[in-house]
């Protein structure tokens, strides 16, 4: 289930690498693409053509860089 309310947040560094320590749900300050990986899963998905101001209700585990164009990402998380 995505996050319907969080206690903390967090600016996103886009890395192939790093892995979050709490599923987050993603908002998007500037328009573009998003890679993210979700929790339970290995396989990336890319979100194309995202809006700014975009809140997308999933439960990430990473955000990467390879195939993310979208800037000023936040993560939100329990």
């Amino acid at each position: 289930m995505a996050v319907t309310s969080a206690n903390n947040h967090a600016a996103v560094t886009k890395s192939d690498a790093t892995v979050f320590d709490e599923e987050s749900a993603i908002y998007i300050g500037g328009a573009g693409d998003i890679a993210l990986v979700l929790a339970g899963s290995s396989t990336s998905v890319t979100y194309v053509g995202v809006l700014a101001g975009t809140w997308l209700p999933v439960n990430a585990k990473q955000v990467l860089s390879t195939g993310t164009t979208a800037t000023n990402i936040v993560r939100v998380f329990n």
